[in-house]
């Protein structure tokens, strides 16, 4: 079963390999108040050398990078696939973060003076029951005594519940593929499955769409191993 779902998150983290699916992300979920400053154009993947032991095992979260007005914004996507959350995990995300801006000050040269680029960390969560770990580390961390705030780390981390994401989400927005894909996943029955699947392939039947589909399939067919585990279902390649 371990290694079922191992192969289901190696799937979903194919998928936001996609630029259209990170875009999705952020104009579909997230939606920040400064959406019209973006220019999607410039999203293009990055390649991090984290050198921790807890890292190496976090080496396919996905690191993009975009054009903020004139300055490169980070995006680090961190991708959890496990049944409960993680009470820690903003302690998780100051310590990677800490990593990114290490390998960019030596990737990019850095010198005096220079500054670090913005970096917007979004977690990605599929469990059934609600997330409940803090977003903001500085309410991990007890506070005994006013003067030592000054001290406190001032950190927080944008929450994707899939959850509760509203069931009528992909009628209403039947172009965001992140919502395919949540709706695909909350489904209960094989007919639910299959009507979703019409209906992504639908969206996605052009030659444009061709890599994305395919890693929808793969992602799919991993899906349907961990759902019907009963079942004897082939590996396929496409929809």
């Amino acid at each position: 079963m371990e290694r079922l779902a191992m192969q289901h998150d190696t799937g979903y983290k194919l998928l936001f390999s996609h630029p259209r699916m990170v875009q999705d992300l952020i104009t579909g979920f997230v939606q920040p108040e400064w959406l019209e400053n973006i220019d999607f154009n410039t999203l293009e993947p990055v390649k991090a050398s984290f050198a921790t032991d807890d890292l190496r095992q976090r080496h396919d979260d996905a690191i993009w990078r975009l054009k903020f007005k004139d300055s490169w914004l980070y995006l680090y996507l961190l991708l959890e696939f496990q049944s409960s959350d993680d009470y820690f995990m903003a302690n998780r995300i100051m310590t990677y973060m800490g990593l990114l801006y290490q390998d960019i000050i030596h990737s990019q040269g850095l010198k005096k003076g220079d500054k670090l680029p913005p970096i917007l960390p979004i977690v990605i969560y599929n469990g059934a029951s609600d997330w409940r770990g803090p977003v903001d580390i500085s309410t991990l961390i007890e506070s005994v005594h006013p003067t030592l705030r000054a001290y406190t780390p001032q950190l927080s981390y944008f929450l994707v519940q899939e959850s509760a994401t509203p069931k009528d989400y992909c009628q209403a927005h039947p172009d965001n593929l992140v919502g395919h894909l949540i709706a695909l996943e909350r489904c209960t029955t094989p007919a639910e499955l299959r009507e979703h699947i019409q209906l992504l392939q639908h969206k996605v039947n052009s030659a444009t769409y061709q890599p994305i589909r395919r890693a929808f399939a793969i992602w799919l067919s991993r899906l349907l191993r961990v759902k019907f585990k009963q079942e004897t279902i082939p590996e396929y390649q496409e929809l």
